[in-house]
């Protein structure tokens, strides 16, 4: 589907976009005394357009990078100039997704990230002010234009042989194998009792029926699987927040911002481990000055020993409850209620009150380690830098790699092990990775670029060779201050 097209059939979808959005964002923060209140994205769209606007002004790459502060936010797509400032407390994806590219060509990053984006047009129309001036490249003159045509003609290609259209029964097959997990536990602490064997065997059932579900929620994060989009939402809600008992919204925002400046610090989220962990060259050498009471020069064995095991409790669960709260998202906080609620009611008449917390604490023990090796073996040994406005293609590559591909790694692994692939189209369903792959690695080849594909268990140790060797570049600035 190229930006021009507009596809048939899609007034439902939009609608119910409209809902979830402008019910939400009205003026006083309430909802309206009338149904009026409620306009489809499209009438909206379409009121705003039709307002008397003055003709495009014609901006130069030059002007347009000026305009890259919170408080004021241009954006280029296509060679459209918008100006965001005013909409980015509505992203749906988080203010902060808009603030890391403004000043910037967004073409590819807005492509990349948007199932639908005929949707998005229609928010994008007011927001227009101009175009790039006819003189001007279509993107800033330090990135490689020609990269950045390749990479938009393999999206073309990826997308001729329809490699964007989810299967709706892989999806549920996974969601089914869930369920599955979490009812047999149930039945074998009812029929066998809870004793200490049993119990180990289900907290093992329970871990998998997490992870999986971790992979699941993942998915829903990025793709359209239901053509309506209240399902999409739904689903992702049941799935995040009462089998996983975390924040969607917290997590959409997270995982947001470490997608669009994957291992960019500080704007990737996900590479700013501090106080507990320093990652990359730049890191040990700035926090040599501000933290003395952490030997980061033991970091890899501080991860392996206690790390991987407070990866999902304290960084996930702890600061998805406290963003809950802070931010008073109390349809999350529902969800994440029925979750623990749920857990209580099944495993209480079993283990009592006490025990069921130690089960909980238990599964999460177990899951902890296994989400950290599967999400840090792809961007912990990668190149990590501060912002340097490199095109998408490069800058995705760069700061991912694979692990090679077998029905157990793509299974364990939830189809993570093919990082590159999902963070260049994050939209493609998992299961149509690998047969993206080849043209990737193709177009890496083409343009000098490293395409890494690993053995895993060597991408686990990666991860402790990478941090160890942060470790010493710390070591080495601590030495050199030795006042400090």
């Amino acid at each position: 589907m190229t930006f021009a097209e507009k596809p048939e059939g899609n007034r439902s979808l939009v609608d119910e976009k409209q809902q979830y959005l402008g019910a939400r964002h009205q003026a006083n923060g309430k909802p309206g005394a009338s149904g009026k209140a409620r306009l489809s994205a499209r009438q909206e769209a379409n009121d705003k357009c039709d307002l008397p606007r003055k003709s495009l002004n014609m901006y130069t790459w030059q002007e347009i990078q000026r305009h890259s502060h919170e408080t004021d936010q241009w954006l280029v797509i296509n060679r459209k100039v918008y100006d965001v400032t005013g909409w980015a407390d509505r992203h749906p994806g988080g203010r902060q997704v808009l603030n890391h590219y403004a000043g910037e060509d967004a073409t590819d990053v807005f492509r990349a990230m948007h199932p639908d984006p005929d949707i998005v047009r229609l928010y994008l129309k007011p927001l227009l002010i101009g175009e790039l001036a006819p003189e001007e490249p279509n993107q800033e003159r330090n990135k490689n234009s020609r990269l950045v045509e390749d990479f938009q003609e393999l999206r073309r290609t990826l997308e001729t042989m329809n490699l964007f259209n989810a299967n709706l029964g892989f999806f549920f097959l996974h969601f089914g194998q869930l369920l599955i997990l979490e009812a047999l536990a149930w039945v074998i602490v009812w029929h066998f009792g809870s004793g200490w064997l049993i119990t180990m065997f289900i907290s093992l059932l329970l871990t998998v029926a997490q992870v999986q579900g971790a992979f699941l929620q993942h998915d829903m994060g990025h793709l359209s699987i239901f053509k309506k989009a209240k399902w999409n939402r739904l689903m992702q809600k049941f799935v995040m927040g009462h089998l996983k008992g975390l924040s969607a919204k917290w997590w959409n925002n997270q995982h947001f911002q470490h997608h669009v400046k994957t291992n960019i610090y500080p704007k990737d989220p996900d590479v700013d481990l501090s106080p507990f962990l320093v990652i990359g060259d730049l890191q040990p050498v700035k926090y040599c000055k501000k933290i003395k009471f952490i030997n980061y020069e033991k970091q890899h064995l501080y991860f392996c020993m206690v790390g991987v095991h407070l990866f999902m409790p304290i960084a996930f669960n702890l600061k998805s409850m406290q963003e809950m709260y802070r931010r008073r998202y109390w349809e999350d906080i529902a969800w994440v209620s029925s979750s623990y609620i749920r857990y209580f009611i099944t495993f209480v008449p079993f283990y009592g009150i006490f025990g069921t917390l130690v089960l909980m604490f238990l599964v999460k023990f177990l899951e902890s380690p296994w989400i950290a090796y599967i999400t840090q073996m792809s961007h912990i040994p990668m190149k990590m830098s501060n912002e340097e406005n490199q095109n998408w293609f490069s800058t995705q590559v760069l700061a991912t790699c694979n692990v090679e591909q077998s029905f157990f790694n793509d299974w364990f692994t939830g189809h993570l092990n093919f990082q590159t692939e999902h963070h260049l189209f994050p939209t493609m369903p998992r299961h149509n990775y690998h047969k993206g792959a080849p043209l990737v690695k193709s177009l890496c080849a083409k343009h000098g670029l490293p395409y890494v594909n690993k053995p895993m268990l060597k991408a686990f140790g990666d991860i402790v060779r990478a941090l160890k060797k942060s470790g010493a570049l710390w070591k080495e600035a601590y030495c050199m201050h030795p006042e400090i």
